[in-house]
């Protein structure tokens, strides 16, 4: 899965510790301080992924964001300590492919990275569609349906969805649900999890008969692929 990541961050030791634990993983290293030189260096080097901080001097986050959707289909993660809710849906609207927030921990990075990498097909284009079994997420539009059917899924049920179908067969614990999709800092408990949760099987049960996440008692939930079609 190896490839070259692009960095961009005015945090000279924040694009550092981000580097050595992508070269750790075998990943080539780009690194760009200010928005400007961002997109100068991924028109020239055309990276396999951007990791993003919105708050850059001169040229922000945002507008480079803005400027590469229209140029290239490049896989974006947003990195930054904007932590609102806001701040996630305009970011992921004009293109972003995910958004955390820091501080972060290195391995998580590198875990949304390669699930990034995972659904985006050969020469750095986006599959449109992820499909196990009857669910279906079109990644570009948000829009979900279930054995045919559209539903209808709040921005944080959407995310939970996504992540547990990019992960369709694993384990995915509370801690990681919550600090992927509430961020970090987030000051909630693991009900929040729980409560997301119970209300997205409920909508994928209107179109099913079944949820097909399974709770791994004590630990976290599953996407069970055993019955994938």
């Amino acid at each position: 899965m190896a490839g070259k990541i692009m960095v961009v961050d005015d945090e000279p030791s924040v694009v550092e510790l981000i580097a050595y634990n992508l070269e750790v993983e075998g990943f080539s290293v780009l690194k760009a301080f200010d928005g400007t030189e961002a997109l100068s260096l991924t028109r020239r080097e055309n990276p396999d992924l951007v990791i993003l901080d919105l708050m850059l001097p001169g040229m922000d986050g945002l507008a480079v964001c803005r400027e590469l959707r229209k140029e290239m289909d490049t896989p974006i993660l947003i990195l930054t300590a904007r932590k609102e809710v806001v701040d996630r849906v305009v970011a992921l609207e004009i293109g972003a492919d995910d958004y955390l927030v820091k501080p972060f921990s290195p391995r998580e990075l590198v875990a949304r990275i390669k699930a990034i990498l995972r659904r985006t097909a050969p020469g750095g284009k986006r599959q449109a569609r992820l499909v196990r079994g009857p669910v279906e997420i079109d990644l570009g539009a948000r829009r979900v349906k279930v054995a045919g059917k559209e539903i209808e899924l709040s921005f944080r049920q959407f995310e939970l969805l996504r992540l547990l179908l990019e992960n369709a067969g694993q384990v995915m614990t509370r801690d990681l649900l919550l600090e992927t999709i509430w961020g970090f800092d987030f000051d909630g408990d693991y009900r929040t999890v729980d409560v997301h949760i119970f209300n997205l099987r409920a909508k994928l049960r209107e179109a099913m008969d079944e949820s097909w996440i399974e709770t791994v008692r004590g630990v976290g939930y599953r996407f069970n692929v055993k019955k994938d079609l």
